[in-house]
């Protein structure tokens, strides 16, 4: 059962990007944030869409200015990082959310297409975080979501790009959670399923009705908040809430001469048990597991590490 006791979460003199924030989901995460006290880049390729997510806010008593950055173009990315700081004095919040889709069966797609999708989705993630990075560290603050999918974390047929791109930035989540831990900078993933442009035409009608953007946004203004976690994928959609984690299972060592691929295979049911599977933070653990199996098997004493 769902519980009811709520903190009011607010973010009074915080100031937020949020990319592809013109329609959609980045519309509805900018307005959420705006109403709960954040000043607000929109960013957009569409100027006129995102001018007028900053009218709306305005018309609410909020503080917006609209930009019109390619989030892959590092020049007008610095530039709209640099005007945020000059009106503001800072950068606290970053939403990675700015996205295209170019779905075909892999056989069909052009690579030009598949590296498209890459770079609005991973590199500009990437450029846009490396722009606030230091900001962040100077001010030992700082909260970003990467926009993940279940296309990445499960597949969907004729995606692969996307879901490439959407896995992608886990990984480069997993890394700045504990590159940026130290700077109190919390970094998450955000795995939605909404009633949006990229949605329309394949789902019914009535599932899209349940599908609102508003129930992400929530999920979003969680993972941005002053006790957001940090390293957590959080999945969203018709008001459902979910987070998507990664195990290893326990797995066994294999003698010398079994360590073939004759040997995997005939103890593949045992590597894939779940008994004692493991979520793990840091991919040295995995290390420290096998070498420590290996080291157990012939006696050595790993007591001063590797």
């Amino acid at each position: 059962m769902a519980q009811t006791n709520e903190q009011t979460i607010r973010f009074d003199n915080r100031v937020a990007i949020v990319t592809g924030a013109g329609a959609g989901l980045g519309r509805s995460h900018a307005l959420d944030l705006a109403r709960r006290g954040a000043k607000v880049v929109v960013n957009d390729l569409g100027a006129v869409a995102a001018q007028a997510v900053v009218d709306e806010i305005a018309a609410a008593g909020g503080e917006a200015f609209a930009n019109n950055a390619n989030v892959t173009d590092e020049a007008q990315v610095k530039e709209m990082v640099d005007q945020a700081i000059a009106r503001w004095g800072r950068i606290d919040i970053l939403v990675n959310n700015a996205g295209i889709l170019r779905d075909k069966s892999f056989s069909k797609m052009t690579l030009d297409d598949f590296r498209l999708v890459l770079d609005v989705h991973v590199m500009g993630a990437v450029v846009c975080t490396k722009a606030v990075w230091d900001h962040m560290k100077e001010a030992s603050y700082g909260r970003i979501v990467m926009t993940s999918s279940s296309s990445g974390i499960y597949g969907n047929f004729g995606q692969s790009n996307y879901g490439s791109a959407k896995m992608g930035l886990v990984g480069l989540m997993n890394v700045l959670h504990i590159e940026g831990e130290k700077y109190d900078i919390r970094v998450n993933a955000l795995s939605p399923t909404a009633a949006t442009q990229m949605t329309e035409g394949l789902i019914s009608p009535e599932a899209l009705e349940l599908m609102t953007t508003q129930s992400v946004s929530a999920g979003l203004c969680y993972l941005v908040s002053e006790d957001a976690p940090s390293r957590l994928v959080l999945c969203a959609g018709a008001g459902a809430y979910a987070a998507a984690k990664v195990y290893e299972t326990e797995g066994l060592y294999l003698e010398p001469d079994q360590q073939t691929a004759e040997g995997v295979a005939a103890n593949i049911d045992a590597i894939t048990d779940e008994a004692g599977q493991h979520p793990y933070v840091q991919g040295f653990q995995q290390t420290f597991k096998f070498v420590g199996k290996a080291a157990n098997h012939f006696g050595v004493d790993l007591k001063g590490g590797l």
